[in-house]
C-alpha cells in the first residue's frame, strides 16, 4: 500500500511539471499612443493649419498598432501583427526604421527565468539583434482593482528611465525651455526655420501603471514589462496606452517561443548610442528644413 501510495504521489507531481512546462498562452494587445501636437511650432512658417491636422492624423494611425504575445512560464515574444501595406506606402526598409522608433518592428524575445531579453531591430538598411537584461522596475504594489476582460486586476505602479530611442516618448518642451532656445536661435541666425527638436524633447524619466491578473501567475506582459505577480493586461506610461483585448490559454497549437537570431549582436546602450549618432548627423544634414525629423536623443 505505501508503495502504491509512492507511486502515485510521483506521478502526481510528474503531472504537474509536465503541466507548468507545457503551459502556453497567447494574448492580444491594442497599443494607442496620444500623437504630439504641431500647433504653435516656433518658425515654422510654411505649416498650414490643414498641413498640420493632415500630420496629425497620419501620425495617430501610425501610432496604433496590434500586437500578438505568446508566453509560457519561462519565456515570451512579442510582435506586431503583420498588416497588408496600402499601396503607395513607404518602402520597407524605412517603414521598418519607424516603426522600431515607435514601439513595433521585430520580435521581442523576453526570458523571465534569466532576465535577459533579444530583440531583433533594423536601422537605417542595417539589421541589429539587442541583447541585454530585463529591467529592473521597482513596482510599487497598489490595493485598487478592476476587471479587464473578465480577468480581476491588480494596480502597480513605477518609475523608468524613458528610452531616447524611443519615438513615443516626445513630448512638448515647456515655455521657458523654448524661450532660452529662442535666444540661442536667433543668436546663430534670424532666418532660420527651426526644427522639430526645438519644440520637443524627451524626458528623463516616465511614470508606468500597470493592471495585473494573479489568475493568469506569470511575470510577464507586453514589451519589456515584466516582474508583477499575474500577467500585465494592461500598461499606461502617460503618453502609450497597451491594452489586451484577448486571451487564449493553453490551445491545441503551442506557438514556437524561441529567441531571434538575426543582426548584428549589440548592447541596449550600444544601439541606443548609434541611433542617436545617426540621427543627430541626419538632423545636421537637414538643418534648416521646416518640420525635419524628430529627434531620438541628445
Amino acid at each position: 500500500m505505501k508503495k502504491l501510495s509512492y507511486y502515485l504521489l510521483l506521478v502526481l507531481a510528474f503531472s504537474q511539471v509536465q503541466a507548468q512546462k507545457d503551459f502556453q498562452g497567447m494574448a492580444v494587445y491594442e497599443s494607442k499612443t496620444q500623437a504630439p501636437k504641431f500647433e504653435g511650432m516656433r518658425g515654422n512658417r510654411d505649416i498650414t493649419p490643414e498641413m498640420q491636422k493632415n500630420m496629425e492624423e497620419r501620425m495617430k494611425k501610425m501610432l496604433e498598432k496590434t500586437f500578438i504575445l505568446n508566453f509560457n512560464k519561462a519565456a515570451s515574444i512579442y510582435k506586431e501583427e503583420e498588416k497588408l501595406e496600402a499601396p503607395g506606402q513607404q518602402g520597407s526598409g524605412m517603414r521598418m526604421m519607424i516603426s522600431s522608433m515607435m514601439g513595433g518592428g521585430g520580435t521581442f524575445y523576453k526570458d523571465v527565468k534569466n532576465k535577459t531579453y533579444t530583440v531583433d531591430k533594423e536601422f537605417m538598411g542595417k539589421e541589429f539583434l539587442v541583447k541585454d537584461s530585463l529591467p529592473k522596475l521597482n513596482w510599487k504594489l497598489e490595493s485598487e482593482t478592476k476587471q479587464i476582460g473578465g480577468y480581476n486586476c491588480y494596480k502597480a505602479t513605477a518609475v523608468k528611465e524613458a528610452s531616447k530611442t524611443d519615438f513615443r516618448n516626445l513630448k512638448p518642451k515647456k515655455e521657458d525651455d523654448k524661450e532660452v532656445n529662442d535666444k540661442n536661435d536667433k543668436k546663430e541666425s534670424t532666418d532660420k526655420k527651426t526644427n522639430f527638436e526645438d519644440n520637443f524633447e524627451i524626458p528623463k524619466e516616465i511614470v508606468v501603471t500597470a493592471w495585473y491578473s494573479p489568475e493568469i501567475p506569470i511575470n510577464q506582459g507586453p514589451e519589456n514589462y515584466w516582474g508583477l505577480p499575474g500577467l500585465i493586461l494592461e500598461v499606461n506610461d502617460g503618453t502609450t496606452t497597451i491594452l489586451c483585448s484577448k486571451i487564449v490559454l493553453n490551445a491545441k497549437e503551442k506557438a514556437d517561443i524561441k529567441e531571434p537570431t538575426k543582426g548584428k549582436e549589440i548592447s541596449q546602450k550600444e544601439y541606443d548610442e548609434t541611433v542617436v549618432k545617426k540621427m543627430k548627423e541626419f538632423r545636421e544634414m537637414n538643418r534648416g528644413r521646416a518640420g525635419g525629423p524628430p529627434p531620438m536623443g541628445r
